[in-house]
């Protein structure tokens, strides 16, 4: 804009390939005012008729919502190509009147792909699938952009099992249609059929995983342990171009230190060429989670000499790094300094961190007294935290008005009852035991197995405690027995819960 009033003060006039540059800059820099005036100038030099002119000036005020403007340029054109009839549909839809666009879209004399892609995405936005996939049954000649269309719109819309049937049903498929696919089982928490979906990918052979792809698997393999596949997906990561990849990079990181070696975690910070907030981010939490405190308060004054602003969640990193250290004074520092520092106000997880961070120091009063004066109601994890804390100080008071309100968030979890139950176990109050029993029964819900997850030839294997679905369940139960009689030889005894019978048992896989 700066060289544009300079051009105009030299009395150099404007032609048609300049102003809508110019209009160009002012949507893009949401300059609205400054937009209007190159109007000005655009009626001022005839050029309001010009196909070029008139559908950046659309541009422009679809942009500022002012579809009445957007629409009255739209009709003083002389000449409206398919572009023109594109744009104005496309502004109709951002400003969420998909019935005037749609009315546009039967009168444009010309529709091509993309304008028929457009007004099937405007549906799509609306969340109106069933009107979105009858024109897409009309769609003449859809290419693979309109298929992926339709396919997100299902796996959005939270149909995903018709984007399944639809993904196998594509004629031709692209990088972003097995990305859909791949995202949405993520999405769906549908971890496996993630890791299952990129096998598949690679042994078609067509396509080429991009980074976005890579991000996604390697979220999966974090939430799996499927460490291996990670690393191999580490390695096809480097030999396909996306070493330097800030994405892949920050998911590495993530998926190293929740498969528990954080050394690898370390080794990918520490040769990322590019870091933003969200790789400093990661790799603090990780080693906080870790037990590596230290380290992780180092790297965040790394971070601040580096000049990058933390936020919240750097800061939930530092407070679960003074947790695993033990250290109080310090925790209660850098939340002092989250506030006063950074002008970063306190959100539920950061009086969480706190809490966790009193009540491991066996401050529990100290702890109590900051879910009283917290600004919002605990949560289940706040109080699940003091009932913890509370099991290992012997504090029955406490340890009950947590399990108070721990009924009153999650009244369906058994698993509240059995902590507690164990503080009694632990404490020799059978009869505070057995009443727990029974109101654990009455509730009508049974504490949810414990379960593993184990990388077993190139996939992973879930087992489930006292589970015998697993082919090879005797296999495991007498290697299970062998290994018990092991252990129990060499001193071993095992500390049995006091809701649980002396048994043993692991199994079962998917």
């Amino acid at each position: 804009m700066h060289l544009f009033s300079q051009m105009k003060s030299r009395d150099i006039v404007p032609n048609c390939f300049t102003l809508p540059i110019v209009l160009k800059s002012c949507l893009v820099g949401n300059a609205w005012r400054e937009g209007e005036e190159v109007h000005c100038d655009v009626i001022k030099g005839g050029f309001g008729a010009n196909p070029f002119v008139g559908t950046t000036l659309i541009e422009l005020y679809s942009g500022e919502r002012s579809i009445e403007a957007a629409y009255k340029v739209f009709g003083e054109m002389g000449e409206r190509n398919v572009v023109a009839w594109t744009v104005m549909i496309n502004g109709c839809i951002l400003c969420q009147n998909i019935v005037s666009a749609r009315r546009l879209f039967e009168l444009a004399p010309n529709r091509d792909i993309v304008l028929w892609n457009i007004m099937v995405s405007g549906y799509i936005e609306m969340g109106e699938m069933v009107e979105a996939r009858k024109l897409f049954d009309h769609m003449p000649n859809k290419d693979v952009m309109s298929w992926n269309t339709i396919l997100n719109g299902y796996a959005t819309n939270g149909d995903f099992e018709v984007c399944e049937r639809l993904f196998e049903e594509m004629p031709k498929r692209n990088v972003f249609s097995w990305n859909v696919l791949i995202g949405g089982y993520g999405r769906n928490g549908r971890f496996f059929d993630v890791l299952g979906a990129f096998k598949r990918m690679l042994i078609d052979g067509d396509v080429c995983p991009n980074d976005a792809t890579l991000v996604t698997v390697l979220s999966a393999c974090a939430r799996l342990g499927a460490l291996d596949l990670g690393k191999w997906v580490h390695v096809y990561a480097e030999n396909n171009g996306y070493e330097d990849d800030v994405y892949v990079g920050n998911a590495l990181i993530d998926m190293y230190s929740k498969c528990g070696t954080i050394e690898n975690a370390a080794d990918v910070f520490n040769r990322m060429g590019r870091k933003d907030l969200i790789t400093w981010n990661t790799i603090i939490g990780g080693l906080a989670m870790h037990g590596r405190g230290a380290d992780a308060l180092s790297l965040f004054h790394q971070m601040n000499n580096a000049r990058v602003q933390p936020d919240g969640i750097t800061f939930i990193g530092i407070l679960c790094a003074c947790t695993h250290m033990g250290l109080v004074k310090n925790g209660m520092a850098y939340f002092q300094s989250m506030v006063d520092d950074y002008s970063i106000e306190p959100q539920i997880e950061h009086y969480g961190c706190m809490v966790d961070l009193l009540a491991r120091a066996g401050l529990l009063a100290e702890a109590m007294d900051m879910v009283k004066r917290m600004p919002m109601e605990a949560d289940a994890v706040i109080w699940a935290a003091l009932l913890g804390a509370c099991r290992v100080y012997k504090n029955v008071e406490f340890a009950e008005l947590a399990l108070q309100n721990l009924i009153k968030l999650e009244p369906k979890n058994p698993a509240n009852f059995v902590m507690l139950s164990n503080i009694y176990g632990d404490l020799g109050k059978w009869k505070d035991v057995a009443r727990l029993k029974v109101a654990m029964r009455d509730t009508g819900f049974k504490k949810l197995p414990g379960c593993s997850l184990i990388e077993v030839k190139d996939g992973v294997v879930e087992f489930y405690s006292l589970d015998e679905r697993h082919p090879e369940t005797k296999k495991i139960y007498e290697t299970l027995k062998g290994l018990t009689e092991l252990l129990t030889s060499g001193g071993y005894k095992p500390t049995v819960a006091a809701e649980d019978k002396p048994k043993v048992g692991i199994s079962s896989s998917l």
